[in-house]
């Protein structure tokens, strides 16, 4: 199984750090923040992952190489000058995420941070065998910079828009497992976003989420940085 790195934002809310260096490639706790990423999807088995890139795409390269110091194979996507979201830019993918013939994928924001944090292997087997399950979301609890969540977890383990009685919405940690046919509808180089996906796929019931009990963080703004840095 294969794993995206979404890493083609602009992270405006770190300006100016993001101005000259892209929000992934930024050190947290002596590190890049998308290393961290590298070392735990090594750790799991994976040994393809795609990394999309826009702004300052040069860089990442530069740094990362071809991924052979942590066992990787590094494929990039380019979107070019302005980025494609985040749902575009995993649909303008998928030829390199799906080129083993294997539908799905792991899916990773790589401006947030989980030390400690293991992708499951045995969980992504069983997703990968289940063709009725299009996406599987870890989600935490809400922070105060994000009260109301994304999504909530039903009973049944499916991820909602609402919560129901006795429910509570929780924050997505930006980590899943995606099958390619949720992007079916995508059209070539469109710009969208992945919630337009995972809405569609939660309308049909076909995703399911569980909460995450680690340790996540955001890392947003350059305050958040700094407190991360410091050990907080």
């Amino acid at each position: 199984m294969r794993a995206i790195i979404l890493a083609a934002g602009r992270g405006e809310r770190l300006r100016p750090l993001t101005d000259h260096t892209p929000k992934p490639l930024i050190e947290v706790r002596g590190k890049p923040l998308i290393v961290w990423h590298l070392e735990a999807l090594a750790a799991a088995g994976v040994r393809d992952v795609v990394i999309n890139t826009a702004w300052l795409a040069e860089q990442f390269p530069a740094t990362l190489g071809d991924g052979s110091r942590w066992g990787l194979r590094l494929h990039y996507s380019y979107e070019g000058q302005e980025a494609l979201e985040t749902g575009g830019g995993i649909a303008r993918a998928l030829p390199q995420l799906t080129a083993d013939g294997d539908e799905a994928f792991w899916v990773v924001s790589a401006d947030v941070f989980l030390p400690g944090y293991r992708f499951d292997a045995a969980l992504a087997a069983r997703f990968a065998a289940d063709p009725q399950r299009l996406a599987h979301l870890w989600m935490v609890s809400n922070r105060p910079h994000h009260p109301t969540g994304d999504f909530a977890i039903t009973p049944a383990g499916l991820a909602a828009n609402e919560a129901g009685p006795g429910q509570v919405r929780h924050t997505w940690t930006c980590i899943g497992l995606f099958r390619a046919s949720l992007f079916a509808q995508a059209q070539p180089g469109q710009k969208v976003r992945l919630r337009h996906f995972l809405d569609q796929g939660i309308a049909q019931q076909r995703i399911s989420a569980e909460l995450y009990p680690g340790e996540w963080h955001d890392v947003g703004t350059p305050e958040r940085l700094a407190a991360l840095n410091q050990g907080g």
